[in-house]
């Protein structure tokens, strides 16, 4: 007993020292990225452009606040770390979580910096497509109406399109999976239309629909049906029939055996239906709002490009990306809260 009593000592010793040089990294890292901050806010300062940029003040200030943000990150995580370790092990997992994002913050120092003295101070891109850090602030400041009401434009449009799609292409794939009469006839439309891009479809829709609007609408949710129904599909075909079994000696309906057990059985395939869907919606998207929507993120875009005004291109392709990669997160935190079970099996 006091021999496995040793073992498990030393096993929590090594791990402990195994796990200091990775503390002790992430903080060596997230001082480097205060410093890094603190570099691009002299550079920006005291090293001036070619051309006289607006919001270079600001663009200070934001590298600054960065700059705070990193040693805030580090010396928190210092002290939890220090001799008042013990006390502050129940906030330990969020403060690791601060520290992962601290190669990030330096990455991105460096970056920026980069990317400003390329363009502002050497003028070795030409201009007007290649624009500075200041450019896409003044964006955000001095064309902020537009941009916030084509981001809520395509939001919305994304929205309508993106739920019809995964609630048809959900039913279809619970319907062929479960009934083979169903899948007799929906297969091989199913087969035959879902690998064709939709965007082939942009002129019969804009042709057939009363409005833009709904053209779109229909692409999108052509768009995500497809990967969705194939996946809850082989989902639903893929249960153990010993499940049924089980439920049918119990006296289960066929609204239980479909409800209860297909459905739930099938969710991990569902949610990486989803998944798909919503990147494929996401292309379709801007493709529609390029053709034939006035308002949009693509519209945004296409004026953008119209004008030369590439600082405001920039601006909406970094606004797409964070919206995009927003909206794939928040999926993922439904995935993990109905999926419990599966937390951290599909990462993002």
């Amino acid at each position: 007993m006091s021999s496995n009593t040793q073992a498990i000592d030393l096993t929590g010793l090594h791990a402990d020292n195994a796990a200091g040089p990775r503390d002790a990294t992430r903080l060596i890292v997230a001082a480097l990225a205060t410093v890094a901050w603190l570099g691009g806010a002299a550079v920006t300062q005291w090293w001036h452009a070619l051309d006289d940029w607006p919001y270079t003040r600001e663009l200070t200030v934001l590298k600054l606040a960065l700059a705070g943000l990193s040693a805030a990150i580090g010396l928190r995580a210092w002290r939890a770390n220090g001799p008042l370790k013990s006390q502050a092990d129940a906030q330990w997992a969020r403060i690791d979580r601060w520290l992962a994002a601290s190669p990030w913050l330096l990455a991105l120092a460096l970056g920026i910096t980069a990317w400003e003295v390329v363009t502002a101070q050497l003028e070795w891109l030409p201009r007007p497509f290649f624009a500075p850090p200041q450019a896409l602030i003044a964006v955000y400041f001095d064309d902020l109406p537009r941009l916030a009401s084509s981001v809520a434009h395509s939001f919305v449009l994304l929205a309508y399109g993106y739920l019809l799609g995964a609630l048809t292409g959900f039913v279809a794939g619970v319907s062929i999976g479960w009934s083979r009469a169903v899948g007799y006839w929906l297969h091989p439309v199913l087969r035959l239309i879902g690998p064709l891009p939709a965007t082939a479809w942009l002129p019969l829709a804009f042709f057939f629909f009363p409005s833009s609007f709904s053209a779109s609408v229909f692409l999108i949710a052509l768009a995500s049906a497809f990967p969705v129904a194939v996946l809850t599909w082989s989902g639903v075909a893929g249960v153990n029939s010993a499940y049924y079994d089980v439920a049918r000696t119990l006296g289960a309906r066929a609204s239980f055996l479909i409800l209860r057990v297909a459905i739930p059985a099938a969710l991990p395939s569902v949610f990486v239906g989803l998944f798909m869907a919503l990147g494929a919606s996401f292309s379709v998207l801007i493709v529609a709002e390029m053709m034939g929507v006035k308002a949009g993120l693509g519209w945004y875009l296409q004026w953008a490009q119209g004008w030369a005004a590439y600082s405001n291109m920039y601006a909406a392709l970094l606004v797409m990306a964070l919206m995009c990669s927003g909206l794939i997160t928040l999926l993922f935190k439904v995935r993990d809260r109905l999926l419990a079970w599966q937390q951290g099996l599909l990462k993002w």
